[in-house]
């Protein structure tokens, strides 16, 4: 049966979502199958809608319906109590029965009295046998108000048989926090956060039925700080300007809208985070082509209403957790790490080893183990929007220290644009002339050889792949991650002239980490060289069991062919039996098949049939293609069909750490190559 936590707050707006996150972090670090259940929901989100399921389902990847995820709603529960409590435990253990543990997530106190809601999510606590961790908001509470809430929560639920697992106070006002802390030794305590709790841009627009006329939509997950009514003269109105405000303003001050524009443009001036025209009136198409030429990110919306109804209706608009975006994620997972002692947390619930690598289970343990290294890592495509907003998370996560290259003015205007931080980077011009000529100078007598001069070698380092793997090559960077908008040839090509391969290893090569539903398979060469001959095949095999080995992955590897053993011949499995026969006899103590097809190194009963006796077959971990053609096809096949996430491709075998991103990648993405750079890091230094 699965274990289950049961997250019960006591009264509304606890920003329970907050907690819920953080406890969702926690258990798939520790579970390899977990999932979310919603006793109570409103009536309209049966098929969808609830915005925790949603947003645990999505972030963390829970394969499980979104229906198999709810259990009543609020309309069944005021008919029949009691039939609604049985259909509840009913639909959980149709649940728990096909995972490992189930986060239980309480009603929102959205249509019933409070006092009676919260013991309905006891009385459910006590029928699905989930022990209770609950939650209570320090909003606008003084300490001797929530020592009472807490004293009454605990009570409430001991008196109808809950047990308390733990508690947590979640926005409690910063001045108090520490206070609070002391105060209740094993509670944790969350400080209120402005970010978490603004709306966003999104949720404005939807608020007032907004038309969006300008901006990008990818900078609508923007938090709105405050606001500000756009009632007087432009100079006077600049002065209240601040970072994050949006500016209500008449839809016919359009002398007033293009000075606001401006001033967001403009280097060292706030960055805001929209602007709302009021009273359905659309800007004349002389302005808007002006507004068009000026190539603004900033979000331009027309409303209906006219200013005074606009101003009170945003006073009116609260922001959600899953409508932030990974920023509000980030913050959220931030907060609950500094307020919540989440080992104990789970040392409580005495969670059971997990049996299964998930990819989440990989891809917290890459984030752990790259935080604690604190390696530097360069990224070349400074003002790209994905590598900007992965830099914030990067940053606020700690995960590694970064360099941004290009313009800083640039580099800092695109952030403010996307109304992200990227203050913890540092930002270096590849164009700075005491760096260039060092390195130009460097970079000369590497490819001396080549009749490379110190003059042809400056205008070289200048281009920021040139430049990003000097860094690392002097020094100055432990690892380096492009490609997300040059080609792999433009991103890797410098590292093979400067930073070059191990002296064990013949061939730069390449792996991907494919994360499956229950575990995490290696797949090499697929990106890098297109048909190797049986020493360079070796040679790849033996990388990719040593990479696989930095990261948790047992190797056991699996030389694929269209044959199995003898059964075949030809050039083609020729080539793949002679690379098996060399790292065999290169690694003797590394398990290998080969040459084996896909069916028969993946499928236990596949391999019982053809090779029964092998240590590898039915039972591989890395896999090893004989060609680009197959390996490209083999990844993006198991990609798409399997529903797989693709973690690289992952460099090997260079002296130093250089990975190149797919063009298409996105943040998180870029932030899983960043951690895999960080400790590929710690492997050669």
């Amino acid at each position: 049966m699965a274990q289950s936590l049961y997250l019960a707050s006591l009264d509304p707006n606890s920003g329970k979502s907050t907690v819920a996150v953080g406890v969702m972090d926690l258990l798939t670090r520790r579970a390899g199958s977990v999932a979310v259940f919603r006793p109570i929901v409103r009536d309209a989100d049966t098929t969808g809608g609830d915005p925790v399921i949603t947003l645990l389902r999505d972030q963390y990847r829970l394969p499980a319906p979104y229906e198999a995820s709810v259990g009543v709603t609020y309309s069944d529960v005021r008919d029949d109590a009691d039939a609604a409590l049985s259909q509840i435990v009913e639909r959980y253990h149709a649940l728990a029965d096909r995972h490992e543990v189930v986060l239980v997530v309480g009603s929102d106190y959205s249509d019933v009295a409070a006092s009676v809601e919260f013991t309905f999510n006891t009385r459910v606590a006590v029928n699905l046998a989930a022990p209770l961790l609950l939650v209570i908001t320090g909003y606008r509470k003084t300490p001797a108000d929530i020592a009472a809430a807490l004293r009454f929560g605990v009570a409430q639920a001991e008196a109808d048989h809950a047990t308390v697992l733990g508690t947590v106070v979640n926005r409690v006002d910063p001045a108090d926090a520490d206070l609070v802390k002391a105060a209740h030794p094993g509670t944790g305590v969350i400080a209120d956060d402005p970010v978490i709790e603004a709306p966003t841009v999104a949720e404005l627009i939807a608020a007032a039925d907004a038309t969006l006329i300008s901006g990008d939509p990818d900078v609508l997950t923007r938090t709105v700080g405050d606001v500000v009514v756009a009632a007087m003269t432009l100079p006077n109105l600049l002065t209240r300007l601040a970072d994050d405000k949006a500016v209500i303003l008449p839809g016919d001050r359009s002398e007033v809208l293009l000075g606001l524009l401006a001033a967001h443009l403009a280097e060292g001036t706030p960055s805001l985070s929209a602007v709302f025209l009021t009273g359905g009136l659309r800007p004349e198409p002389q302005i808007l082509d002006i507004v068009a030429g000026l190539d603004s990110r900033l979000p331009i919306a027309l409303v209906q209403h006219d200013t005074f109804d606009m101003a009170n209706l945003v006073g009116d608009v609260g922001g959600s957790l899953a409508a932030g975006g990974p920023r509000k994620i980030t913050r959220a997972l931030e907060d609950f790490a500094a307020g919540v002692d989440g080992e104990d947390l789970l040392d409580r619930l005495a969670l059971s080893k997990p049996t299964v690598v998930t990819p989440i289970m990989f891809e917290h343990a890459m984030i752990g183990r790259a935080k604690a290294l604190d390696k530097h890592i360069v990224l070349p495509e400074g003002a790209e929007p994905r590598i900007l907003k992965a830099a914030e998370i990067l940053i606020r996560r700690d995960v590694a220290r970064l360099t941004l290259l290009g313009v800083e003015s640039e580099v800092r205007a695109q952030a403010a644009q996307l109304g992200v931080d990227i203050g913890g980077a540092a930002i270096l011009n590849p164009g700075d002339h005491e760096i260039r000529e060092r390195f130009a100078k460097e970079y000369a007598n590497l490819r001396a050889h080549k009749g490379v001069t110190v003059d042809a070698a400056y205008d070289t380092v200048a281009d920021v792949s040139y430049f990003g793997t000097m860094m690392v090559h002097t020094g100055m960077a432990d690892g380096m991650v492009s490609g997300a908008v040059h080609t792999t040839a433009h991103t890797i090509r410098p590292s093979f002239e400067i930073i070059k391969t191990k002296p064990e290893v013949a061939v730069v090569s390449s792996v991907f980490f494919m994360c499956l539903e229950d575990r995490v398979l290696v797949y090499g060469d697929c990106a890098v060289n297109p048909n190797p001959d049986a020493e360079q095949l070796a040679d790849i095999a033996l990388s990719s069991a040593d990479t696989a080995t930095e990261f948790g992955v047992e190797p056991r590897v699996a030389m694929l062919s269209y044959s199995t053993g003898t059964s075949g011949s030809g050039e083609a499995v020729d080539k793949v039996r002679a690379a098996t026969e060399i790292v065999r006899s290169r690694r003797p103590d590394l398990p290998v098949e080969g040459p084996i097809q896909y069916d028969a190194a993946a499928d236990a009963g596949v391999a019982g049939t053809k090779l029964p006796q092998s240590q590898v077959a039915g039972k591989a971990t890395v896999f090893i293609v004989p060609d680009l053609n197959t390996g490209n096809n083999l990844y993006k096949a198991v990609q798409r069909s399997a529903g797989a996430i693709a973690v690289g491709p992952v460099l090997q075998g260079l002296r130093k750490p250089v990975n190149d991103l797919s063009r298409g990648a996105t943040v998180p993405d870029i932030v899983n190559t960043v951690a895999l750079t960080a400790i590929q890091a710690s492997q050669t230094a």
